[in-house]
């Protein structure tokens, strides 16, 4: 019998968690007046530096990651005639940046092991026209740093990580953000390990790159607006010094961010404990389960709970989702990847023969429900239900 005949809630794949300390700080930031970017957004930032626990690190918030990612590309001077490497098993934003600022973007294909970007393929990419690398943390595992950091250093390239998936995921046992990029973008949308609703965060040590990027995120102003309507003279007057965008977050936004940020590791914590349960129950079953980090003691920040079905699995992907679906519980897929998705693939000529483990993994992976309202009991039900469709139930 399905969990569908037995009219169980639908299970969804995301919820956030939100507390009554967020809810508070929103009512706070309505009752106050200041509902745009203001001292909530600075108290974020500065707490965010912070948390990442290292000298000297700017943090610029933003209103989404993929505008942070646009900003960092467009302060590291990437335009026409440029190209980033990047990764194809990824979301579209990723690569989209790129051609925002009229470059072009290379996409290589993934290690199968790790479903991160793979090293030998970044380094087989690079061309003369070659100004960047964008690794993308996937699901929350560390792509291996020392090897971008060789790479680019030895070529003069420039890094910017796509971490999206990453916070609080350790390398060698240092957070993602303090590991010497150019440029680290988190995102905090709703489905992340902690939310703002919307909205990123761009991480640098470059005072440059960050003054850059504070100007960019507000119209190309030359002064904050935050200091401008709260000085004590009058402060009417500013230039503009570039043509910016619309890319700052605001302090409702920020509020949320203020609390979750102090729950992240929890969320962590409680999230890898989930992913074990899920591990130990589909073990015996045809599945290749969630890569687990490289280095002992380091943190997965279990974003996704990705698994793949093996050769022998004798049922298809979307056999599974299709039990899944009919069992009332939420799944997705990470990635289509962007050679599939009919502006790159035209754009760039390109054929999933080129892209053989990110073809092969898109074609048999599940990302099952993972988030920190989950219960045991809902994890036992999604189990429950996978064994089903591999008749094992």
């Amino acid at each position: 019998m399905s969990s569908s005949d037995t009219k169980l809630p639908f299970l969804p794949f995301a919820l956030p968690e939100i507390g009554e300390e967020e809810i508070a700080e929103v009512v706070d930031a309505l009752r106050s007046g200041w509902v745009t970017t203001g001292p909530k957004t600075r108290q974020f930032e500065q707490d965010f530096a912070a948390f990442l626990g290292e000298d000297g690190l700017h943090a610029i918030a933003v209103n989404s990651a993929t505008a942070g990612l646009h900003l960092a590309l467009e302060a590291l001077g990437i335009g026409p005639g440029d190209e980033v490497i990047t990764t194809t098993h990824t979301f579209t934003a990723t690569a989209e940046v790129v051609r925002y600022l009229g470059a072009d973007v290379r996409l290589v294909d993934i290690d199968p092991a790790t479903l991160n970007i793979d090293p030998a393929a970044i380094e087989a990419a690079i061309t003369p026209r070659t100004k960047a690398i964008m690794p993308v943390h996937y699901a929350g595992l560390a792509v291996d740093m020392d090897a971008i950091a060789d790479i680019a250093r030895r070529h003069g390239l420039k890094v910017v990580e796509d971490a999206a998936h990453a916070l609080p995921t350790t390398w060698k046992g240092r957070l993602i953000g303090t590991h010497g990029s150019d440029a680290i973008v988190f995102s905090f949308y709703a489905n992340k390990t902690m939310t703002t609703g919307e909205g990123g965060m761009l991480v640098t040590r470059s005072s440059e790159l960050a003054a850059r990027a504070k100007v960019m995120r507000l119209h190309g102003i030359n002064r904050d607006a935050f200091d401008r309507f709260t000085a004590k003279v009058p402060s009417w007057y500013y230039e503009i010094v570039a043509p910016g965008f619309k890319y700052n977050l605001t302090d409702i936004a920020a509020a949320l961010g203020l609390h979750q940020l102090k729950r992240v590791q929890g969320f962590q914590a409680k999230r890898e404990a989930l992913a074990q349960r899920f591990d130990a129950a589909l073990a015996d079953l045809p599945l290749i389960l969630p890569p687990r980090p490289v280095h002992a003691g380091d943190l997965h920040a279990w974003h996704l709970y990705v698994v793949r079905l093996k050769d022998d699995a004798g049922i298809t992907r979307d056999q599974l989702i299709e039990t899944l679906f009919a069992d009332g519980i939420g799944v997705s897929v990470h990635y289509i990847p962007l050679h599939l998705h009919p502006y790159w693939k035209e754009r760039y000529a390109l054929q999933p023969e080129s892209f053989p483990h990110s073809q092969k993994a898109y074609e048999r992976m599940v990302s099952l429900p993972l988030y920190t309202r989950m219960t045991e009991a809902d994890v036992d039900r999604v189990v429950a239900s996978v064994r089903r469709a591999f008749g094992r139930g």
